[in-house]
């Protein structure tokens, strides 16, 4: 069987998978959910066999640290992943919801109810816990999900749906409602991206390189969850110990993360009393930078910034440092070169606060609070599937209510239409 033909087996079988998935029962769901937690848990010295694997090969390759960090399955990675798991199966479960009722002048009652989208595409990079995550919050939404993990990750996202595929089996549930593409080969990505008869929706979750192939070869709708060029701007009226915390935490607390800060914006007012500090701590964290001219003029040890810096998402321990005029240029600087991820404001001006509320176009805006915060998990939506950063259908951290669609009810008692 050639790669098309295997696509297409494996689309088919998940769309069928996909109807009785729609009406299962939330018990139901939740119970597989709980039994796929505790199978990780029993299995972990397996998981972290085969992940090793994938480690060997990486560090063969010479990876970066951050990278690796992403790859690695974790004792701290796997207990994440069971708790999520068991997070997910307590969330309640959209499936069914009405999420509005009105009447007409003629009596009928008409309203929205929450169904699922049907079959998900998921094709995301090197990070293997995304498999789990992904894999549980479709399954509680009611979709199917066909997975397309890196290459670098294939023996830890194989043995993971493997484990998950024998639960569903086990529960007489139709083993196509997660699946895998066990190939690693680049045209197996573009064929999936065909199939519009069988796949609802396409979330590609990864670097500029993979959103971009993704939207020139798909037939199929696409939710991007795109690089995370995230900015914290210190203005002229914030507080210096708290804009320290926060610029620590936003680029050093996990830096190979999307959530992580990526550019420093300070206004010309507070560079030149603290900026000279701030440097030193990022510094003595193990951050290098790299400056605009006026920055370069406050620290040694900082290199020159170049153009591509300021759009470059280095997941790594790394920070452009801009000084700008005013918060206007502040905000001019986010809306060119940033990724409509995630931006934060370190102030205590309530005019400043809400204007960068208003004039920043990203899916999470913060004020007083770092970057890392862009989590469905943080803000209350309980786990996630990624961070939306395409403004249709879903907006910032996707989670189960963002996996359904609605359709319109309509309740009437004999009306016909004149």
């Amino acid at each position: 069987m050639d790669i098309a033909q295997e696509l297409l087996s494996i689309a088919r079988s998940a769309k069928e998978s996909s109807r009785s998935l729609a009406v299962l029962s939330t018990d139901r769901k939740n119970r597989v959910l709980r039994i796929i937690s505790t199978k990780i848990a029993e299995q972990r010295a397996f998981l972290q066999a085969e992940n090793e694997k994938d480690l060997s090969n990486a560090r063969a390759q010479d990876y970066p640290r951050a990278f690796i960090d992403r790859l690695t399955l974790s004792n701290r990675v796997l207990d994440e992943m069971i708790a999520g798991l068991e997070e997910v199966a307590q969330l309640p479960d959209p499936v069914g919801e009405v999420t509005g009722m009105w009447k007409r002048p003629n009596g009928l009652l008409v309203g929205r109810m929450r169904i699922p989208i049907g079959v998900v595409g998921m094709i995301y990079e090197s990070r293997p816990n995304v498999t789990a995550d992904a894999s549980a919050l479709c399954f509680k939404a009611g979709n199917a999900v066909i997975l397309r993990g890196g290459s670098e990750a294939l023996h830890s996202n194989r043995a993971l749906v493997r484990l998950m595929q024998e639960v569903l089996q086990n529960e007489q549930i139709h083993p196509a409602a997660i699946q895998i593409i066990p190939t690693a080969e680049r045209e197996a990505v573009i064929q999936l991206l065909q199939l519009s008869d069988y796949i609802d929706v396409i979330i590609p979750r990864g670097g500029e390189s993979l959103i971009k192939t993704v939207y020139e070869h798909s037939k199929i709708p696409v939710i991007a969850h795109y690089k995370g060029v995230c900015h914290v701007y210190v203005d002229a009226e914030a507080d210096p110990s708290m804009a320290e915390n926060i610029v620590l935490n936003a680029k050093v607390q996990r830096p190979g993360v999307c959530n992580a800060m990526e550019t420093l914006l300070v206004h010309q007012s507070f560079a030149e009393k603290y900026l000279h500090s701030l440097i030193g701590a990022l510094h003595r964290a193990g951050v290098s930078l790299r400056g605009c001219e006026r920055t370069c003029r406050i620290s040694n040890g900082i290199s020159a910034a170049t153009e591509e810096d300021w759009s470059t998402e280095y997941l790594d321990l790394i920070l452009s440092v801009r000084i700008v005029d005013s918060i206007d240029h502040a905000i001019e600087h986010i809306n060119r070169y940033g990724s409509m991820h995630t931006d934060a404001i370190v102030t205590n001006n309530y005019a400043s606060a809400q204007k960068f509320l208003k004039e920043v176009n990203s899916s999470v805006v913060l004020v007083n609070a770092s970057t890392r915060f862009n989590d469905g998990n943080q803000l209350g939506l309980g786990a996630e599937i990624g961070i939306s950063t395409s403004k249709i259908h879903a907006f910032g951290p996707m989670g189960l209510n963002e996996l359904t669609t609605t359709k319109f009810i309509v309740y009437g008692e004999g009306q016909i239409r004149a």
